[in-house]
Formats: structure tokens, sequence, C-alpha cells
């Protein structure tokens, strides 16, 4: 039997592209994305939902691997969730900034952020040029949550356009979160 934790990929507003490296992650380690209702006008309650599901789908443990609105579910859904234990740890990345002025009328129904301490470890991965979240914002979110906070330098939004490729960098990150994480499968 099995007993590694499965990865849930979150990937974040319009899902994760072909490029994108949580993408690359489903396809080269059969890692599980959690699909979406609706990609495109997120709900959060329903895109909790989904996560909930997602995770008692299978009675193994879960790493979720966050990237954008996904870290916000996570979030979110931790604070809601009565099956936080099924989680051993969260890598949460690029964490955008759901309260700013300028953010897309498509998330509002997100904000207010959750600022609670999440009940698993977690790593949030922060670049210091996101067009969607200042460094220092992104360091409060991961302080909040009693996450450890690794700046990686100008990386973007961390997505497809910022050239990670497999990213074998953050498939070490997860490594420290979940061993063992099998990427043979």
């Amino acid at each position: 039997m099995n007993t590694s934790p499965r990865i849930l990929l979150l990937p974040g507003w319009q899902d994760s592209g072909p490029t994108h490296w949580q993408s690359r992650w489903e396809a080269l380690h059969a890692d599980t994305r959690v699909q979406q209702h609706d990609w495109l006008w997120p709900k959060r309650g329903d895109w909790m939902m989904q996560l909930e599901e997602a995770l008692l789908a299978d009675a193994r443990p879960a790493v979720l691997v966050a990237h954008s609105l996904g870290c916000q579910l996570v979030a979110a859904w931790a604070a809601h969730s009565k099956h936080t234990a099924r989680v051993t740890g969260a890598l949460l990345v690029a964490p955008p900034d759901i309260e700013r002025a300028d953010a897309p009328p498509q998330i509002a129904g997100w904000a207010p952020i959750i600022r609670r301490a999440l009940p698993f470890p977690a790593i949030a991965v922060i670049s210091s040029d996101d067009p969607y979240c200042s460094s220092e914002r992104a360091h409060e979110m991961a302080g909040d949550w009693g996450a450890a906070a690794l700046e990686i330098g100008p990386f973007g939004h961390l997505n497809g356009d910022s050239g990670l490729g497999d990213w074998a960098e953050g498939r070490a990150l997860l490594r420290s979160l979940a061993e063992p994480v099998d990427d043979d499968s």
C-alpha cells in the first residue's frame, strides 16, 4: 500500500497553463490538480468545497501546492475545515494581495485575506517583483499564516512566464515538507 502523501495542486485564478510549473509537475510526477467549477469567476466557498472533496477522496495524507489565488484558498479552507489534520504541509507560491485597490473584480469575493495561522507546516515562496503582491505584503501574509517565508529574487508572479521550467528548486522545497515524495510516479 502506498503511504506517501498525495500532492494536491491548487492553481490560482484562470488555472495554470501548459508552461506553468504546476502543469509540468502534474505531467512529470502525476500530482493531482484540484479542478474548479469556474476558473474565471472563482467563488471562494465553491473552491473550498472542491478542495475538501479532493482531500476526502483518498485516505492518505496530502501536501497542498498552491499558486497565487490557490494560496488564499489554503488559508480560507484551513480556517473552516474539520479535516486539516489530513494535510501534512503546504507550499504557498506567489500569494496575491487580494485586498489591493486594483484587484480584478472577478476575485473581489475573496477579500478580506484570511490571516489565521495554518495548522500545518508551510513555506511561502515570494518573488521580489511580483506584480500582484509587494514583497512586504507577501511576508506579512506568510507571518500571519505561520509559514516560513522564502524570497527567491525577481521572478515575476512565479508562473509560466517566469521561466522556471520544471522548477526543481520548488520540488526540493516540496520534498522538505513531505518526505517521502515519490518523484518516480
